[in-house]
């Protein structure tokens, strides 16, 4: 058997689990839970401890009695009362400052004690649930005392939290600095989108089943869609958020691991670094972006105050510490393309934002539509095309829409869905995502983890997005209200798309629907053609040719109305398009 894949009813290897922040929201919320919920199912050794250090006035015992008290308010089902005391009693707690020396003495001493009390063989694994800047500090202080050191049947690993970085310089630099430290075996840098069933079983359903994988491909797929939709807004990530944003927080990391799950190649085994390698194949695969492709491929909002579940609720600006002329975008939307043999021309739209009509994360398999010749001299005028629907959250599952006939004298079709819901053939999970996680990082399998290259590529991805954005600072933000579905920009495209667009939200028509229609190219693109009016600019431009003016409205223009390329790239008739604004009702209608 792999060494990197224990058997799946064993129980997690010893360690003593040391949390940095364990006073934080994560511990109480997520956690804690998680590690009973392992203990519940008999997946945590017995031989486990868990020391908290943080900065705050708590000691072992009343660090205890608060988790005693918020370990019930968030478990999803009733603990055992015996089974949370035996967890209790086996969590200590250092107080010190992350860049303490004299507090890593203290921790190093309360390890060899809960090491020795509960014979935890030596292995020592860190959770860094702490703000970014302290990942590096942390870490270079655990290599002085000694306590990242590996020796023979000894292990030490690190779990990093998101974001890894806040760009592509600072996320090569925080992997250097962690190298020097550590080895990249060593390092677990954590993505709590992968410890959902749903997007394990990507890889199930895609390689287990004869049928899915000989269509997953250009010459029956027209495009993909990968969405991840939320009501909340920033809530108390004020300060945060501004200084990330919704691409940096959402899409280097979710979007992302979702859409390489989805365009990967088939791996010869289940092995981390296989898994892995083919992830890292699809990001280097992604067709670069240029000034022009980030103004016509993208999209970028902030939300206004509006309605959600019939509650009045705040812009973004007038969110706790946020500035109240703010720029900072909580909606993007882009597309991207894949230049490699299966993929090529295919279409892939990410988008993610808050404050929206409804919380929903979706991968869309949009099939090409098959010819209508058969269908010319009957009275049907359109044909539906194929969709696989796997829904992440929160409902978990797959759909499957499909043609067929109207029962009835005159020929009419009408769209089936097939749906498989993980509720009604399983039974309720209530887990928080890290169970899984938490487990494969005792075993050491890195599998759900992302890798040194894999951060440092989907940085390079959208790293151009990130400087553009930057030079041409955005206008009429806000731009989408709260309990709508985006910016205007995104659905209008989608209105003279007629009824089959109506029917869906949040979904592109496929490319070989869509009607051709003139636009403004980027200047020397292949079609020779220009800008009617390239007056007014004050003529800055990247060395690609495109305008960046913070003057030119006619960059701003392109930026706002999202066009295609009219000439040019693999899917020049092919503009992004999103039908936004529709009602939540029309969105459920989509989803089957």
């Amino acid at each position: 058997m792999n060494q990197n894949h224990p058997d799946t009813n064993s129980s997690a290897a010893p360690c003593v689990m040391t949390i940095f922040g364990a006073t934080g929201d994560l511990t109480k919320r997520k956690l804690i839970p998680a590690l009973c919920n392992l203990a519940q199912e008999n997946l945590l050794s017995t031989q486990f401890a868990i020391v908290g250090f943080a900065a705050n006035d708590f000691d072992t015992e009343s660090f205890r009695k608060s988790l005693a008290e918020n370990i019930p308010k968030f478990a999803a089902l009733p603990i055992d009362p015996k089974l949370l005391d035996w967890m209790i009693q086996r969590t200590y707690y250092v107080k010190g400052d992350f860049l303490d020396s004299e507090a890593y003495k203290r921790l190093e001493q309360q390890i060899a004690e809960a090491d020795k009390k509960h014979n935890t063989l030596g292995n020592r694994l860190f959770y860094l649930a702490v703000a970014p800047r302290f990942f590096s500090s942390i870490v270079k202080m655990l290599g002085q005392c000694c306590l990242s050191k590996e020796e023979e049947n000894r292990w030490s690993r690190v779990i990093v939290e998101k974001p890894f970085g806040h760009d592509l310089a600072s996320a090569k630099q925080l992997n250097q600095e962690l190298k020097q430290v550590l080895t990249e075996k060593q390092i677990y840098r954590i993505d709590h989108y992968l410890g959902k069933e749903t997007v394990q079983n990507v890889m199930v359903f895609r390689f287990s089943n004869n049928i899915i994988e000989p269509l997953w491909n250009r010459n029956y797929v027209d495009h993909v869609q990968i969405t991840a939709a939320e009501t909340v807004g920033v809530e108390h990530r004020g300060g945060f958020y501004e200084t990330a944003g919704a691409l940096r927080d959402m899409v280097p990391n979710h979007l992302f691991q979702l859409f390489t799950m989805t365009a990967m190649e088939p791996p010869i085994s289940f092995d981390a670094d296989e898994v892995r390698n083919k992830q890292a194949e699809v990001l280097h695969a992604i067709q670069p972006l240029d000034p022009e492709d980030v103004l016509t491929n993208t999209v970028r909002g902030q939300y206004g105050s509006g309605t959600i579940d019939g509650q009045r609720v705040i812009g973004y600006r007038g969110e706790p510490d946020v500035a109240p002329d703010s720029n900072t975008e909580t909606f993007v939307a882009l597309k991207l393309l894949i230049d490699n043999w299966r993929w090529a021309g295919v279409p892939f739209y990410l988008r993610t934002g808050k404050r929206l009509a409804r919380r929903v994360t979706e991968i869309v398999i949009q099939f090409r539509r098959t010819p209508f010749v058969l269908f010319r001299n009957t009275s049907v005028r359109n044909l539906e095309t194929n969709r696989l629907v796997i829904h992440i959250q929160p409902e978990e599952g797959i759909s499957l829409s499909f043609g067929a006939k109207v029962p009835g004298s005159v020929m009419k079709l009408g769209l089936v869905n097939m749906d498989f819901d993980y509720c009604t053939y399983f039974g309720t999970e209530h887990s928080t995502g890290y169970e899984r996680l938490l487990r494969d990082c005792m075993g050491g399998d890195a599998t759900l983890f992302q890798r040194a290259d894999m951060v440092e590529a989907g940085w390079s991805v959208i790293q151009p997005i990130l400087d553009l954005w930057h030079a041409l600072p955005p206008r009429g933000f806000p731009n989408y209200a709260a309990g709508s579905w985006g910016p205007k920009s995104c659905s209008k495209k989608t209105a003279a798309r007629g009824t089959a667009m109506a029917k869906m939200s949040w979904t592109s028509a496929p490319t070989s629907q869509v009607q051709k229609k003139r636009e403004w190219p980027a200047e020397g693109s292949a079609s020779g053609a220009r800008n009617p009016n390239p007056g007014g600019c004050c003529g800055h431009r990247t060395a690609s040719g495109a305008r960046i003016c913070s003057n030119c409205d006619r960059s701003r223009a392109r930026e706002e109305r999202v066009p295609g390329r009219a000439g040019g790239g693999l899917h020049s008739q092919s503009p992004l398009q999103f039908a936004g604004q529709r009602s939540s009702a029309a969105l459920a209608g989509s989803l089957g």
